[in-house]
């Protein structure tokens, strides 16, 4: 199937859909992306390599018109759309796609899998988005807002907001929020080292996130073993407390 295209209409969908079967490796395998992903949307496991390609050579044509056909979507055919939302140039109108896309987002997978595009230019619209987002009542759009943060962790000048963000949600139910918080602790250690410690001593954010985010640092090949020892010291002790793993877009 062609997939440079200058127009795409409603009549291509029937053939993008079953172009896609095309690489399907069946149904055993579908099923367990759909319980890895956990996602009430259908599942036809692609491969990851195929989607990249797929989504390359659509991007070569007029892939605006191809995000206008809403084709009715299987997991593999959400995260082809995420992708060439986050290739629009101009950020408000990939805001007004990506809004939409969130919209409907039952599962991490199709948030952890998007490419923000943050340059110098555009760093501060980003970091309003990340703020507007982790207020949202949508789970996974919370984690949007944490994911975006992660393309912000080494400039120094937004290091700040992000921990202001981090600690705003102490009071977070859902897993898949928490443990993006936690991840984006880790990755604030590794790249903001001295500045994660200050914020250590003084955090707001809650058990289960600083604990997660203190092991994923003790995981993590890009930390020292003096201080993966030396973070124990931070970890707290839990009630038990459990935490929502929600798919659903309420």
């Amino acid at each position: 199937m062609n997939l440079i295209r200058e127009h795409w209409t409603k009549a291509d969908i029937s053939e993008f859909k079953k172009y896609l079967l095309k690489f399907s490796k069946g149904k055993e395998k579908s099923e367990w992306e759909q319980r890895i992903v956990n996602t009430k949307l259908s599942c036809i496991a692609v491969p990851a390599n195929v989607v990249k390609n797929i989504i390359k050579q659509i991007a070569k044509g007029n892939f605006r018109e191809f995000l206008q056909l809403n084709i009715p979507q299987n997991f593999t055919e959400k995260t082809i759309n995420g992708n060439l939302i986050c290739l629009i140039k101009d950020f408000d109108e990939m805001k007004v796609y990506l809004d939409n896309y969130l919209s409907t987002v039952d599962n991490w997978a199709s948030v952890d899998t998007l490419k923000f595009k943050v340059n110098s230019h555009n760093a501060e619209n980003y970091l309003s988005l990340a703020r507007e987002y982790v207020k949202s009542p949508l789970t996974f759009v919370r984690r949007c807002g944490l994911i975006i943060l992660f393309k912000l962790v080494s400039n120094d000048e937004y290091i700040d907001d992000i921990f202001s963000i981090m600690n705003s949600l102490n009071s977070e139910i859902e897993y898949y929020v928490n443990m993006a918080n936690a991840w984006l602790f880790a990755e604030c250690f590794a790249k903001q080292r001295e500045a994660t410690l200050k914020f250590l001593k003084t955090h707001n954010m809650n058990d289960f996130s600083i604990n997660m985010g203190i092991q994923k640092c003790r995981d993590s090949f890009r930390i020292s073993s003096e201080d993966k020892k030396m973070l124990l010291q931070f970890k707290r002790k839990t009630n038990g407390k459990k935490y929502t793993k929600s798919n659903s877009t309420n």
